[in-house]
């Protein structure tokens, strides 16, 4: 199939950072291949959902987007792609929406993948596995290679670092999804960000299925890379493990220059006893000391978390535990999660399974306590003058804004046209802006 007659993709992503930085990958390797990519629901020759299997929902979800895509492209070929397909390929193979199935460590080759269904349909072949397995084990698998070169957004990429997941928490399928830890060369990451930087890209996210497993001194090496790399501007880190910020590494992460003082540190529970189901490696004693090592270190840092309300057996005193430590511990933001059961898990099997209604309260009552934490950090920061990364034009209250983020990740919004996009600039942080944002006055320099 030449590249001249490639035809229309469209592409929509489902679930996490690292499934983002894998379709930001595809899409370059279709568009090379001669593909037009046009906006997902617009009429295309080809359907790709790259598809997420964290949860129950995420599967209905993943099976939901795949259905409307036939429904609105009856004669496009529907590629299910990822952690859905490599965790219920026996259901996927069995459903007529889908044409096309690709596991997740052959998404670099999804090109080629395609073209062969493509010679095979047309050769009066439908086998949705075309020529052999294009969903492979996740056992013992390497680390599948690939680069970004170009990036339709001009502010932030992310970037792939690690796969895979060692710690089998009881809730998560994840590490059957993913497979193994496996680690991506230092090299090959500064030579990606490098060209990145290069094309105008000023924010990298270096993220992954668990970040930490890169290890203390291989993070800080390879920060300590990152922050020499000419262009690069700021760099953040996605979730990373409690354990791992020791006094040596927290004080490595200062020195960082341009590295941003916002930290995920997942929580799911500030229930001791909820913590073991779960089988989390930490207590919440151990993670109340590495957020206070981290604001000993760093001038109010934004730290962020996830909490799961309603896992099994949780307790009326076992929630109140986690709201109390949630209040005490005062993070930026939190996401919170309902428990949802996924087949395959430990979870799953455990008895005192909550009600969809107790989960729900439960989850109402974190996030509101959520909502009211986000908006005292970004109190104490009024007045103050950061550096905003302006993004794109938003309308708030009726209102034209260019909108950005500090390095803290809090939302700013200024005025100012198309011309701010993509610069940093200083700028005095007001009041209230609405939906989340805060006002920016933006300082001028004679």
């Amino acid at each position: 199939m030449g590249t001249e007659s490639a035809g229309k993709a469209s592409l929509h992503n489902l679930g996490c950072k690292v499934n983002a930085y894998e379709m930001d990958v595809m899409e370059q390797i279709l568009r090379s291949k001669g593909y037009e990519i046009v906006p997902f629901g617009e009429k295309a020759d080809v359907c790709i959902i790259n598809t997420c299997t964290v949860t129950n929902i995420a599967d209905r979800k993943s099976r939901q987007m795949l259905h409307r895509a036939r429904s609105e492209n009856p004669g496009a070929v529907i590629v299910a792609v990822g952690c859905y397909v490599q965790t219920g390929l026996e259901e996927a193979l069995k459903d007529e929406g889908i044409d096309l199935c690709i596991g997740n460590n052959n998404k670099s080759r999804i090109a080629e993948i395609l073209e062969r269904y493509l010679d095979e349909r047309e050769a009066g072949r439908t086998d949705k596995m075309p020529g052999g397995d294009t969903v492979s084990s996740m056992k013992d698998c390497p680390y599948e290679r690939m680069e970004l070169t170009e990036l339709s957004s001009r502010t932030r990429a992310y970037i792939k670092i690690q796969d895979g997941c060692d710690q089998f928490c009881t809730y998560c399928i994840i590490p059957f999804a993913r497979g193994r830890v496996r680690c991506r060369e230092r090299e090959d990451i500064v030579k990606e960000v490098a060209g990145l930087a290069g094309k105008g890209i000023s924010e990298f996210v270096l993220t992954g299925i668990n970040v930490s497993t890169y290890g203390a001194d291989g993070l800080l090496g390879l920060l300590n890379d990152l922050d020499g790399v000419k262009g690069v501007r700021r760099i953040r880190l996605s979730s990373l493990e409690p354990r791992l910020f020791t006094e040596g590494f927290v004080r490595g992460l200062k020195a960082v220059e341009n590295l941003c003082p916002h930290f995920h540190l997942s929580l799911q529970s500030g229930s001791d006893s909820v913590l073991k189901r779960m089988n989390r490696h930490y207590d919440t004693k151990e993670y109340a000391e590495k957020a206070e090592l981290l604001r000993s270190v760093f001038d109010d840092p934004a730290i962020t978390t996830d909490i799961i309300a309603g896992f099994p057996g949780e307790t009326e005193e076992e929630f109140e535990e986690t709201f109390s430590f949630a209040r005490k511990t005062g993070f930026y933001e939190m996401h919170v999660f309902k428990y949802s059961r996924r087949e395959g898990t430990v979870a799953d099997r455990m008895s005192g399974q909550l009600t969809d209604r107790e989960k729900s309260a439960r989850s109402e009552k974190l996030i509101s306590l959520g909502r009211l934490m986000s908006e005292e950090y970004v109190k104490r920061h009024e007045g103050l003058v950061r550096e905003v990364l302006f993004e794109e034009v938003k309308e708030l209250d009726g209102r034209e804004y260019v909108v950005g983020h500090t390095p803290e990740y809090i939302h700013v919004a200024a005025e100012g046209g198309t011309e701010l996009c993509g610069r940093i600039e200083s700028v005095k942080l007001k009041g209230n802006a609405g939906e989340g944002f805060i006002k920016g006055e933006l300082i001028k320099f004679t």
